[in-house]
C-alpha cells in the first residue's frame, strides 16, 4: 500500500495582531490549511492576513471559551485533526513534523505541547515553571472548551497524551504597555474566577501532590494559590528563589516583578467585588457569565 501523510489543519487566533501575525502565518504555512480566525480586529490585521494563501474569518469575540467552541463547531476544516496557535506563538518544523508523526498512529484524540516563553530577547525557562502545557493538537470533533478566569478550559471526549517538541511564545511583543493593558483587563475575570472558586471550590490534595500529569498539578497548585495571604510576595519569592527565576537573568527578575504585579490586581479586585456597596454597579457584569 502506498504510503501517505495525514496532514492536520492549523487555527491562528487573532485580535490586532498586526506586529506579530505575518510571522506567525509563515511558521504555519506547513499545514496546507490554515484558517485566522479574527476577533473583528481594527488594525492592519486583516489586511496583512489576507496577503498569504489562508482563510481569514471575523467572529464577535464574546470570551475565550466560547470562541474556540464556535471555532471548532463551526468553520469547515480539511482535516479532522487541527492545531491551535495564538498570533504570538510559533509553529516550528521540528513541531510540525512531530505532529504529523503522531496522527498516524495516535493513541490518543488530543495532545499537550509545552510553551517556550520568550521575553525581553531571552527564553524564561525556571520562573515560567517549564514545561507548561497546553492542549494544542487533537480531533476537531472531540474537544470544546469552557471559560476559566481571563482564558479557557478544554472538555475532551477521550484521553490525551504530551508531545516532546516545545513551541515558542513570544509575551510581550507588542510593548509592556500592551502587556499591563492586557493583564490589567484579565485580573477583573481573574478576581471574578477567584471568588468563585472560594464560594464553591475545594482543594484537590491528591492531585497538588500526586497528579498524572504536569496540567493536573498545576491546575491544583492554582486552587491552592488562591487561599494564601500575600499571594504577590509568595508568588515572586516562589519565581525568582524556588523556580530559580534569578538564574534567567534581568529579564527573568522582570518576569517575576510583573506576574507578582498580575497577582497584586487581582487581589485588589477581589477585595473590591466583595467590599462594594450592594447597590452599586457592578464590576463588568457581563464577566460573571462566563464562570456559570
Amino acid at each position: 500500500m502506498p504510503f501517505f501523510t495525514v496532514m492536520f489543519s492549523i487555527f491562528i487566533l487573532t485580535h490586532n495582531e498586526e506586529v506579530e501575525i505575518a510571522a506567525c502565518i509563515e511558521s504555519a504555512l506547513l499545514s496546507d490549511d490554515v484558517i485566522v480566525v479574527d476577533s473583528c480586529s481594527d488594525d492592519q490585521t486583516i489586511a496583512i492576513a489576507n496577503s498569504y494563501p489562508v482563510r481569514v474569518i471575523q467572529h464577535p469575540f464574546e470570551s475565550h471559551g466560547k470562541q474556540r467552541t464556535w471555532m471548532l463547531q463551526s468553520v469547515p476544516v480539511k482535516h479532522e485533526w487541527v492545531y491551535i496557535l495564538e498570533a504570538d506563538e510559533r509553529m516550528t518544523p521540528e513541531l510540525f513534523q512531530e505532529c504529523l508523526d503522531t496522527i498516524q498512529t495516535a493513541e490518543h484524540i488530543g495532545y499537550y505541547v509545552a510553551e517556550r516563553v520568550m521575553f525581553m530577547g531571552k527564553w524564561i525557562r525556571r520562573s515560567t515553571q517549564y514545561p507548561r502545557y497546553q492542549l494544542r493538537l487533537f480531533q476537531k470533533e472531540k474537544v470544546w472548551f469552557t471559560d476559566y478566569g481571563h482564558t479557557e478550559r478544554e472538555v475532551v471526549d477521550g484521553t490525551t497524551g504530551f508531545l516532546k517538541e516545545t513551541y515558542p511564545h513570544y509575551t510581550s511583543g507588542k510593548g509592556f504597555s500592551r502587556w499591563i493593558d492586557k493583564h490589567n483587563r484579565y485580573s477583573t475575570n481573574e478576581a471574578i474566577e477567584t471568588i468563585h472558586q472560594l464560594e464553591t471550590g475545594g482543594l484537590n490534595w491528591s492531585a497538588l501532590f500526586f497528579g498524572k500529569s504536569e496540567v493536573e498539578r498545576r491546575r491544583a497548585l492554582k486552587d491552592l494559590s488562591l487561599r494564601l495571604p500575600f499571594r504577590p510576595l509568595i508568588r515572586f519569592f516562589y519565581m525568582y528563589l524556588l523556580l530559580g527565576g534569578m538564574f534567567d537573568g534581568y529579564p527573568g527578575f522582570t518576569w517575576c516583578m510583573l506576574q507578582a504585579f498580575y497577582e497584586y490586581l487581582i487581589t485588589l479586585k477581589v477585595w473590591e467585588l466583595q467590599h462594594q456597596p450592594v447597590d452599586s454597579p457592578k464590576l463588568v457584569t457581563p464577566i460573571l457569565e462566563n464562570v456559570k
